[in-house]
């Protein structure tokens, strides 16, 4: 998986061996999500909460670096069950944060899930710095799925 990252866009795209649907679930159900949102000691969501609609709020808790508590909150923007999710994205642990977007397109063939993440708006260093995390959520995200479409894989994360 190699990120392509522009001046204020990041795209990160996986392979996924489930259907899209099973996907969507996996990226949209609060319980499934805290499941696999997780980057090596690095930060471990605890909490979610959903609102699953155009206009819907949704917000995560986890644990960063340090034991530190972070937060990360937005709104959807598009859901279109299984193959489009966008929402902001507005995180507390970067001082100049502000809004951006996230836009996760899914699309299956032959059992196989194709993930295209773009988030767009990273207008600073720091925000680019901040959020170089999304290849290993994506892995992290497969993994899981892929676990849990076929049972007995081992998941390293």
């Amino acid at each position: 998986m190699n990120p392509t990252q522009t001046s204020n866009t990041i795209v990160v795209e996986v392979q996924i061996r489930a259907t899209a649907e099973r996907v969507f679930e996996a990226l949209t159900n609060p319980d499934q999500r805290v499941q696999w949102w997780t980057a090596g000691g690095r930060f471990q969501a605890t909490h979610m909460l959903s609102d699953l609609r155009p206009g819907g709020r949704w917000m995560m808790r986890g644990i960063g670096v340090g034991d530190k508590p972070f937060r990360v909150d937005g709104e959807y923007r598009d859901v279109e069950r299984p193959r489009l999710l966008v929402f902001t994205w507005r995180p507390d642990w970067q001082g100049d944060a502000t809004e951006t977007m996230v836009q996760v397109d899914l699309e299956e063939k032959d059992g196989i899930t194709m993930v295209r993440l773009t988030h767009s708006g990273l207008t600073s260093e720091s925000a680019r710095a901040s959020h170089r995390g999304w290849p290993e959520l994506l892995t992290s995200l497969q993994m899981y799925v892929e676990e849990q479409v076929q049972p007995g894989r081992k998941r390293s994360v």
